[in-house]
């Protein structure tokens, strides 16, 4: 177990767990800057998170203390990484135990995870006022076990399957949030590189990224060469950034092509792909359409800003809430969804190009959709039910 005090010891009043992927850990930021707002010391809100995870460079950096626990999720096949992954997690659950003992928080705010499952699973332990966020349409394991002990549960929408549900919505990050209340398109596309009068389309897929949709975005490229009206930034992601076609090198499209391409003057396609994107809030403000997943924090992300979408579920997530995610979205007309197995090049330049042909009313007509479903107050709800617990409280308005 180690821990990183970024902001000095003192009492614990409240411990946010979760982690492993940004999914889970940029919620828990969002609600720990929304307590602090409210007064609470920073120092007074201690995360905990997983020694492999995202969270062990983005909570030192928010200025939180953090406490990382040894394990690993479990696959869902019978093999030897599961024997070490339990050992792993009974090590993290006694570290968790020894952890909320020691800190005695007023209350534990469980993201979902096997850090977070720890953290829940000692709280009831020891009789600490535990909350439960899910950020998907369908509940993870981690929280579905833990929930039922919870003074509550929020959830981003009616349908997801947890106990003293209160819908909040998925909390954004203050950034973000910026985006979507003062929208600065031409600010965002300057320091992106961007050009300010073409029709901007940027796709992502988190840190490691997608090879299917990496692979389908290549061919668009190709066939947009010749366009001078487009600009494309993509975010090719680690895994498959030393393997990116020339196309992705500078090579074969002349003035648009290259890492950060040059845009102003540039003649066809401006193409520009990046490893990764830490300034996602440039990216959502520059865009005129996302190609990218469906994870419940990039919706929630997309609902805010008022973003048009081509999503693109992962097949492979828990109980496909992906898919479940991308239904608000799709319903209020803000999105198009295409099934894993049938994104192709020929599919996504149909999709892209039917959308861009409506002109920019279609593409404004979606924003506004995108926005009617978003919830920027979802940072505020849920330190509400946070607040409550602490006083000892339980349940919270708003629930279904």
């Amino acid at each position: 177990m180690t821990t990183t005090d970024a902001s000095g010891a003192g009492p614990t009043w409240a411990i946010i767990a979760g982690g492993g992927t940004a999914g889970h850990v940029l919620p828990g930021l969002a609600v720990g800057r929304e307590l602090v707002r409210r007064g609470h010391d920073p120092a007074s809100i201690h995360f905990v998170g997983a020694e492999r995870g995202i969270e062990v460079r983005l909570v030192p950096e928010a200025g939180f203390g953090l406490t990382v626990l040894p394990g690993r999720g479990i696959e869902r096949t019978v093999s030897l990484q599961n024997v070490v992954a339990v050992l792993g997690l009974v090590s993290a659950l006694w570290k968790a135990i020894v952890l909320v003992r020691r800190r005695r928080p007023a209350v534990v705010l469980a993201l979902g995870g096997f850090a977070s499952a720890a953290c829940a699973i000692a709280a009831v332990l020891w009789r600490v006022p535990l909350v439960v966020a899910d950020q998907n349409a369908r509940a993870g394991a981690a929280n579905k076990l833990v929930a039922r002990f919870a003074a509550a549960s929020a959830v981003p929408f009616e349908e997801t399957d947890l106990p003293k549900a209160v819908v909040t919505g998925n909390p954004v990050r203050e950034e973000i949030l910026a985006v979507g209340a003062d929208r600065d398109r031409a600010g965002a596309r300057a320091e992106l590189g961007l050009p300010e009068d073409r029709t901007v389309v940027v796709a992502f897929a988190g840190s490691l990224g997608s090879r299917r949709l990496n692979t389908a975005l290549y061919g668009a490229v190709e066939r947009w060469a010749d366009r001078d009206d487009l600009a494309v930034h993509h975010v090719i992601g680690s895994r498959d950034w030393e393997d990116r076609p020339d196309l992705a090198r500078g090579a074969g499209l002349g003035d648009g092509a290259g890492e950060g391409g040059a845009a102003e003057g540039a003649t066809g396609l401006v193409y520009q792909p990046v490893r990764y994107q830490d300034r996602m809030d440039l990216v959502l403000a520059a865009a005129d359409l996302a190609v990218c997943r469906a994870g419940g924090t990039t919706v929630a992300e997309l609902a805010v800003v008022g973003v048009p979408a081509v999503l693109v579920p992962l097949p492979i997530a828990t109980r496909d809430h992906q898919t479940a995610n991308a239904g608000p979205l799709v319903r209020a007309g803000a999105a198009v969804l295409v099934a894993d197995d049938e994104l192709d090049t020929d599919r996504l330049v149909a999709e892209v190009e039917r959308l861009l042909g409506g002109g920019g009313g279609g593409l404004t007509a979606m924003g506004a959709a995108a926005r009617s479903v978003g919830r920027p107050d979802a940072a505020a709800a849920v330190a509400d039910l946070v607040e409550r617990a602490a006083s000892g409280e339980r349940g919270g308005s708003g629930g279904r």
